[in-house]
C-alpha cells in the first residue's frame, strides 16, 4: 500500500452532503453546525511506529489523544468529544487500566469528554503482538476563523511554532503539548492557513503548498532545531506536532509583537511565492521537493 497514491484514487469518489464544508484532505473535516462548524478527525497509533512496546501505557494513551488534538489546533478549533476503539492481543488487565488512566488524565487536562468507543480482542491467528488504537474526535470553530491547508496566498510569510527534529530520542513525541491555545489565538485574526507537522516538516509543508497551489521558499537556516537535531532530521523525522501557518506580510509584525505565549516560540522560516505546483525550494533555489525522503509515508 502506498498511502498517498491510494488516497488520491479513493477520496474523489467519496460523495459529500451539502453541509460538508471541508471534506477529506485537510487536518479535519468540517460540517455546518448552527453558527459554527463541527470539526471531525480520526487518527491511530501503531506499535513500533508511533511508540515502542515498552512505552508506559498512560503515555501511549495521552499521545493518541494529543495527536488528534493537534489536528483540531491546526484548524483553529476547540476540541469537544472523543470516542476510542481498541483491538488488542494483550491479556494484561493492568496495561488497559493504566492506559485508560492516562487517557482520562489527558482528557481532563484538555477538557475533552471520552464518551464512547469499542474494545475488542484480536483473533488468535492475528500476526503480531500489541494493539491497534484508534481515536475519533470532534471540535468546533467559527466559520470565519477556520484554517485550511489551501488558504495560503502568494506573499504570505511561513511561520512555525516550536522546534523540529530528534523527536523520538528526546521523547517529545510523547510529551508534546498540542498547540490548541496558540492555534485558536491565531485563527481568523492572523492566519486562515495552517497544518500540523506529524509526518515531517518538508512533507507536510509540501501538502500545504500543493493544496494552496503555491511554491514555497524555505529558509533552512531559520528552522529551530530541537536538542540533538540536525537539519535533515528537522525536515523529515516528523512527530513534532507543531504548527506551520501562513501570515500576510502586512500583519506579521503586529502578530509577533502581540504573541503572548512565553513557552512557545514562533519563527518565520519562509515565504509562499507565486502560483506553482507545490514545490519547496531552499534560499539558493535548490528543489527540496525532489528529495527521496520528505517524511514518513505508509508504504508496503
Amino acid at each position: 500500500m502506498n498511502e498517498l497514491k491510494l488516497l488520491k484514487k479513493i477520496l474523489p469518489s467519496l460523495k459529500q452532503c451539502r453541509d460538508v464544508v471541508v471534506g477529506p484532505g485537510d487536518d479535519c473535516a468540517a460540517v455546518e453546525n448552527g453558527d459554527s462548524l463541527l470539526l471531525l478527525a480520526a487518527d491511530q497509533l501503531i506499535s513500533d511506529i508511533h511508540y515502542l512496546p515498552d512505552t508506559p501505557p498512560a503515555k501511549v494513551a495521552a499521545k493518541l489523544l494529543k495527536r488528534n488534538l493537534s489536528d483540531i489546533a491546526a484548524m483553529g478549533g476547540t476540541p469537544s468529544y472523543a470516542v476510542l476503539t481498541i483491538a488488542s492481543s494483550r491479556d494484561d488487565e493492568a496495561w488497559f487500566l493504566e492506559f485508560y488512566r492516562g487517557l482520562n488524565e489527558a482528557a481532563q487536562q484538555f477538557n475533552i469528554s471520552i464518551c464512547g468507543g469499542d474494545l475488542a480482542t484480536l483473533p488468535d491467528n492475528f500476526t503480531g503482538d500489541g494493539e491497534i488504537l484508534s481515536l475519533s474526535i470532534t471540535g468546533r470553530v467559527k466559520q470565519k476563523n477556520i484554517c485550511l491547508r489551501s488558504n495560503a496566498r502568494a506573499g504570505d510569510l511561513l511561520y512555525c511554532t516550536g522546534c523540529f527534529g530528534n523527536s523520538f530520542a528526546t521523547e517529545h513525541h510523547l510529551d508534546f503539548i498540542p498547540r490548541l491555545t496558540e492555534g485558536s489565538w491565531l485563527a481568523g485574526e492572523y492566519t486562515i492557513a495552517a497544518i500540523d507537522v506529524s509526518d515531517g516538516l518538508l512533507l507536510d509543508l509540501e501538502r500545504m503548498a500543493v493544496a494552496s497551489q503555491l511554491d514555497v521558499v524555505l529558509k533552512l537556516e531559520k528552522i529551530p532545531l530541537r536538542n540533538g537535531a540536525d537539519i535533515d532530521s528537522a525536515l523529515t523525522n516528523g512527530e513534532d506536532y507543531e504548527l506551520l501557518f501562513a501570515v500576510p506580510k502586512e500583519i506579521a509584525e503586529k502578530m509577533e509583537k502581540r504573541w503572548n505565549f512565553p513557552t512557545t516560540r514562533i519563527t518565520c522560516i519562509g515565504e509562499f511565492t507565486n502560483s506553482g505546483n507545490g514545490t519547496i525550494y531552499d534560499s539558493s533555489g535548490k528543489n527540496l521537493s525532489n528529495s527521496t525522503n520528505k517524511g514518513y509515508e505508509h508504504n508496503t
